[in-house]
């Protein structure tokens, strides 16, 4: 009879806490907005309403604790929020013996102090790997952060930080996103910029909050390279012109063989009524390599004009 009774009592006492502690759906409670995103040093505030009676609601916060009140709406406010552990919750008793609470999803976020891009060599050689290091300095939270590379105004890499064993940092850190190239000629010229992004989904600023690092400019050296290594050109009448000229860095300079040529001649062009039918070689060469181009000029002749009538008659 007493083990009975015991049980009784146990699952009365059980079944108390569970009214007591229930869950958030349960809880007759309503914030607005629920949850909230706000820049460090700003200020914040939230309501909390009931539509029941109750013994007394109030906040429990980290910062700026409501006490508890008979009011069926309660607002929580902080005018300049320097917490980063910050931590609220709405408590309402109800039925003499209930009370449940709400807690208050809290992001608070600081824009970088600066973004900024780190080389060790903006002169590069083509083929070859390099490096850059983009430094976000000061940023939180961790795990809102995106950095965006971009190669003039075309994004070429974007990194996250799902890091989830810095999930829990709130704090603000230094971040470090690096970017991998090999050069090429059309990079040579070209200006790279990493861009900071803290993405805060629905309830953080729309659009979300970026700063860009200032561009760098890189200078790529590359050896001279034809794309077409053999040109026929047909002379007719007047001069003909062999045009050898090719991008290079630093710049080419250039050389001609040929048996018809009787001077040496470093231009890239050559254009004469007198040169001979036969091969022209040239070379463009700069310190990192040489390209040769072969000109082929055959003789077609005078262009003959069609006769008129009258010319054939005569």
């Amino acid at each position: 009879m007493l083990q009975s009774l015991f049980g009784v009592v146990y699952l009365s006492v059980l079944s108390q806490l569970v009214t007591l502690t229930g869950t958030q759906s349960e809880c007759p409670l309503k914030l607005k907005p629920p949850s909230v995103v706000v820049e460090y040093g700003s200020s914040v505030s939230v309501d909390c309403s009931t539509d029941v009676t109750h013994d007394g609601m109030g906040w429990e916060s980290t910062v700026g604790g409501v006490p508890m009140t008979k009011d069926k709406l309660i607002t929580w406010r902080v005018s300049n929020l320097r917490r980063w552990d910050i931590r609220s919750h709405c408590y309402i008793n109800y039925n003499r013996t209930t009370q449940c609470e709400i807690s208050l999803p809290i992001t608070v976020y600081k824009t970088p102090d600066s973004v900024s891009i780190n080389t060790v060599n903006r002169l590069m050689e083509e083929y070859f790997q390099y490096e850059f290091q983009c430094n976000i300095v000061n940023v939180a939270p961790f795990k809102s952060l995106i950095v965006t590379w971009f190669n003039g105004k075309t994004e070429v890499y974007t990194e996250t930080f799902n890091d989830t064993t810095k999930d829990t940092i709130k704090t603000p850190v230094n971040v470090t996103s690096t970017l991998e190239i090999t050069a090429v000629r059309d990079d040579d010229g070209a200006q790279y910029r990493c861009e900071a992004e803290l993405e805060l989904g629905a309830d953080g600023p729309q659009p979300p909050p970026k700063i860009t690092s200032k561009p760098i400019q890189i200078t790529v050296l590359y050896s001279p390279g034809h794309i077409y290594l053999v040109e026929i050109i047909n002379k007719t009448d007047g001069d003909v012109t062999l045009n050898c000229t090719v991008p290079a860095n630093p710049p080419a300079t250039y050389s001609w063989y040929s048996e018809h040529l009787k001077e040496r001649n470093n231009s890239p062009v050559l254009s004469s009524s007198k040169l001979t039918p036969g091969k022209y070689i040239c070379t463009a060469t700069n310190t990192l390599g040489n390209s040769d181009k072969v000109f082929i000029v055959n003789f077609a002749g005078p262009t003959e004009q069609p006769s008129t009538a009258a010319e054939k008659h005569l």
